[in-house]
């Protein structure tokens, strides 16, 4: 390493008379990144509350083969079904219509 001192004395002679100015040659190693080709990745997991949604299909299943009067147990089993669609597609909101539907057909039947 060179060392190089410099004196500087200002004009003005309100400041202190002498400075050292030092240069310094640094020698700068270059490093090397790992050798890893891949980028980091990270993996997220996503955890879903599952909500119970009745789809009430056996119940609707019953009141269609023995007690479907008026059609009635057929209309529930149709809506039954609508609402088990529903829940496997992701639309819980539809899901609980059509099931609550389901329910009151299947009490009427």
């Amino acid at each position: 390493m060179n060392h190089t001192v410099q004196t500087f004395t200002p004009a003005n002679t309100d400041r202190p008379p002498n400075y050292e100015m030092l240069k310094e040659d640094h020698e700068v190693a270059v490093l090397e990144a790992p050798h890893n080709p891949a980028p980091p990745t990270s993996t997220v997991i996503h955890i879903f509350s599952e909500t119970s949604v009745p789809n009430y299909v056996i119940r609707s299943l019953f009141n269609t083969l023995f007690m479907n009067s008026c059609c009635l147990g057929f209309i529930a089993l149709t809506y039954s079904l609508k609402s088990r669609d529903r829940k496997m597609v992701g639309d819980l909101t539809g899901a609980q219509a059509y099931a609550s539907t389901a329910k009151y057909l299947n009490i009427w039947a």
